[in-house]
């Protein structure tokens, strides 16, 4: 079986609390854990993006605009849709392990540094389109099973 979810690759979420959000995985566990039998990732993404900034706005107003809230899971690859993006984040894969998710304060020293590392990438302009939001339609669509515009579209013009 080919290996999608590679250390890296961007994926959006499909399901739960953060569907539509963008993630990069960190770990992968293709065959699972004795207390998850099943694929798994672990992935670190983008909670709250980054706000349209301008070239008029104060450094103030730019720093508070640029900030970014990141959130770390355990996601199940059924719950994971593959982009053909890649995010090269290398100082990450220390930061989040198995054990992370049992201590919060732990929990939170990662969450911490990943956000870290991702305000870095912001402010450098790495990696645009990863801290854009997902548009209103493709969001909508997630959370109601809807299908794609485009095949509805086609079966309409079929008839």
């Amino acid at each position: 079986m080919v290996k999608v979810y590679k250390p890296g690759k961007v994926a959006i979420v499909l399901q739960g609390r953060q569907a539509g959000k963008k993630v990069v995985v960190i770990k992968q566990l293709d065959e699972g854990t004795k207390d998850r039998p099943y694929p798994h990732a672990i992935v670190a993404g983008v909670e709250r993006y980054p706000r349209k900034v301008t070239r008029r706005m104060g450094q103030k107003k730019l720093a508070t605009r640029s900030k970014v809230k990141p959130f770390i899971k355990v996601i199940n690859y059924s719950h994971l849709f593959p982009t053909r993006y890649q995010l090269e984040l290398e100082s990450l894969k220390g930061t989040v392990s198995a054990e992370t998710f049992k201590e919060p304060s732990q929990r939170e020293d990662s969450k911490k540094a990943i956000k870290k590392q991702l305000e870095e990438r912001y402010t450098a302009g790495k990696n645009r389109w990863f801290f854009t939001a997902l548009r209103e339609r493709f969001c909508v669509m997630l959370e109601y099973d809807l299908p794609c515009p485009c095949t509805l579209y086609a079966i309409a013009t079929t008839i």
